[in-house]
Parts: structure tokens; sequence; C-alpha cells
């Protein structure tokens, strides 16, 4: 009887143990997915506890500010995983109301069932509870108004459904499908939206709007994602994406503006196999320009400098504080100073991003495999705006570069 009893006790403990080891398997793994989802940059405010909220964003109708998803009762700690899963996938709140659209639930509900038990698993035990009220946000009556964004969820958000990748796809391309489309969400700001605000496309089935670059938020343009040489991925191989997500560089590039956020805080924690996935999915997107083709360097101007002709205009000024850096030729240094040169991002449509860095400058962050903070000091103090439409026209213009032209009026409204 006594061995019975003992067995029966070691049995109950060894249960146990397995329930405590898959409970934090499945905490590990929503942990991953909140990574893969860059939660916490949206989710934390500047000096913030991670994921208590209170972080400003900016909208067309004025600015509204992330909530608390910490565990807490002034967070998300009295919701149910059905809460849970209404508010993530539905954009349903606790108390029946329609989240903002800032909170990008249409691409949330690509998230299958698994995932996302997995995530209500670690936000509920795996995040340290915050006890912070949230923030009402500051859009100006009648728009701050809320039963107009259930009209809105109805007429654009998708029902929540995991989509069946065709059966001959590479396995590795469909995941990277589910990693850009839904966790990811890479279209709430690399794809355009409508005057009445839905992305306009959030799957290469809706056209090659998906991931084709955005209007300015916030002084900066997301840049395609699509096969374009001149202002998207083209010129990229999937290693050079691989590496630029992972470090924040590649040996052309440098990450700036949010995608700093999203580097630090998100890609340089995911596996290699998840980057490459992704990558490979971003590399099947064609063109948005039928007619695009690569990028062809010119000397021309790399021999002009050389030989001391800075009669371009904007040269002078690029000799002067940009030279050193990004060198005559627009060439830059390997995985140090990007090079301009054929560069996509100096030839948007839009030169919001240029014109901004100019004036800012940016930083590349740290990263575990790339640990030192590379930043380019902004001009905006030392440049006019004249000095500086004239600097950005001769960035878009020379080398083979092949962007329109902006003016100090451009300038003076980014300043």
């Amino acid at each position: 009887m006594k061995t019975l009893l003992i067995a029966t006790l070691l049995a109950g403990a060894s249960l146990a143990a397995q329930a405590d080891e898959a409970n934090d398997a499945l905490v590990r793994k929503g942990e991953y997915l909140a990574r893969a989802g860059d939660c916490v940059a949206c989710h934390t405010a500047k000096d913030g506890k991670p994921f208590a909220g209170g972080l400003p964003m900016e909208t067309p109708i004025g600015t509204v500010y992330s909530t608390n998803i910490t565990p807490d009762g002034s967070g998300i700690g009295q919701y149910s995983f059905e809460d849970f899963d209404l508010a993530v996938r539905k954009g349903i709140g606790k108390d029946g109301s329609t989240l903002y659209p800032a909170m990008p639930y249409p691409s949330y509900a690509r998230v299958n069932d698994d995932d996302m038990r997995a995530l209500y698993a670690y936000f509920m035990k795996g995040v340290a509870p915050v006890q912070q009220p949230n923030k009402a946000t500051d859009i100006p009556w009648p728009l701050s108004m809320r039963w107009p964004l259930a009209i809105w969820r109805g007429l654009f958000a998708p029902e929540v459904h995991a989509t069946q990748a065709p059966a001959a796809q590479d396995p590795v391309v469909s995941r990277g499908a589910y990693l850009v489309e839904g966790l990811g969400h890479c279209g709430a700001c690399h794809t355009p939206r409508a005057l009445t605000m839905q992305e306009k496309a959030l799957s290469p089935a809706d056209g090659t709007q998906f991931l084709a670059g955005s209007a300015p938020l916030e002084g900066w343009i997301a840049k395609s994602l699509r096969g374009d040489h001149k202002d998207g991925l083209g010129s990229w191989s999937e290693a050079q994406l691989v590496q630029f997500l992972k470090t924040g560089r590649s040996d052309r590039s440098a990450v700036f503006g949010g995608m700093s956020d999203v580097v630090e805080h998100s890609m340089q924690h995911m596996t290699d196999a998840d980057l490459t996935a992704i990558a490979r999915y971003l590399k099947t997107l064609p063109p948005s320009n039928p007619d695009d083709t690569p990028h062809v360097y010119d000397k021309q101007v790399a021999d002009a400098l050389w030989n001391g002709d800075d009669s371009k205009p904007g040269a002078s000024v690029y000799i002067d504080n940009c030279a050193a850096c990004h060198r005559t030729d627009g060439q830059g240094y390997t995985r140090v100073f990007p090079a301009l040169a054929g560069n996509p991002v100096v030839q948007t449509q839009d030169a919001t991003s240029l014109i901004h860095v100019v004036l800012a400058g940016a930083t590349v962050p740290a990263t575990h495999t790339a640990p030192s903070n590379l930043t380019m000091p902004g001009f905006g103090w030392r440049l006019s705006d004249q000095e500086v439409a004239e600097v950005v026209n001769f960035i878009r213009t020379s080398w083979g570069n092949q962007g329109s032209a902006v003016t100090a009026g451009d300038v003076k409204a980014l300043r």
C-alpha cells in the first residue's frame, strides 16, 4: 500500500512537472511571437514601463495613445482569452467598443489560433503587471466618437482567417507570408492608405499597392518593399535583406526612422530561419512599375568632384557636409555609412525621409550582432532651407539616381 501511494505521488509530481514545462514553453513561444509582432514598440512610452502603454501616435484626425497591455487591472488583467482574441484579431475591446485601427487588427486577423493562445499566455504570465490607467485620445469631437469605427471595422477589417498557401508554394515563402501579412503587420506602415484610412491592400491578392510604400507620417516615408529597383527592393539580394533585418545595416544601406525600433525591438531577436522566410517572401513581390529597370551607375558627377568641379547646384554643400562619409562617388563605406548611389530611399517619389535625415540626422541602433551605434548628425542648424533643397536635389540626381526635384518650401514645411 505504501509503495502504491509513493508511486501515485511520484506520478502526480511528474504530471505536474510536465504541465509546468508545457506552460513555460507556451509562454516562451508567446514571448517570441510578441517580439515578431513588435508589440513593445507601440505599447511602451518613452522612458515608460514595458507594455504599459501611453505612447502617442499621430493620425490624420488627432493623437491616440497606446494602451496598457500588462496583466494589471488597469491593463488586460481581467481579460479572458476570448476577450484578448476579440481585441487582437477583431478590434473589439472588452467593453464592446471598436479599437482605433492604429491597432493593426486587420493584419492580426491572419494570426492562427495556436499563436494567439501562446501570446495570451505570455501577456498573462510572462509580463510584469504595471498599474497605469490608459490615456484618453487627443481627437476633437465629433471625430472622437467611437461608433463610426464599428462601421469602418465592418467595411474594411477582414474576418479572422488562416490563409492556405498554394500546395506548390515554397514552405519558407509561406512562413514569410504569414509573418509579413500577419504578426509583422508590415502593411500597416508600408502600404498606402485610402482617404478612409484603410490599407489599400492586405496581401498580394489585393493588387500591386500591397507594400508599395506609404504617404509621409511623422516626418518619414515607409518605402516600397516590392521588387522595383528605383525605390523598392529590386536591387537587394535575399542575404542582404536578412543582414539588414538582423543588424539594421547592409553592405549599402542603413536603417532609420521608425524602422530602427522594429530592428531593435523585434527583428534582431528573430531566428535566422524566420528572417530568411521574410526576405524570401518579399523577394517574390513583383515591381509596382512594369517599366522598372536596374540602376545604372553614372560616374560623371564623381569625376567632376574628383577634378575639383563643384559647379553643379548643391555640390559644394555636399563636399562640405556629406562627402567625408558618403564619398564623392556616392558609394559610402560598407556597413558603416550607406551608399547614396542607387539607394532606393533617396529616389522615392516623395523625398520626405531624405530631407528629414539631412535636417535631423539619424542613428543606426546597436544590435546583438552589430553592437555599435552609428550616428549621422543633423545639419538643419547650419544649412538654410535652400541649401538643404540643393543638396537633396544633388543626391537625388547624381551617380545615376533619378529622383524628382524638391524646393526650399518643401524643406521649410518639414523643418
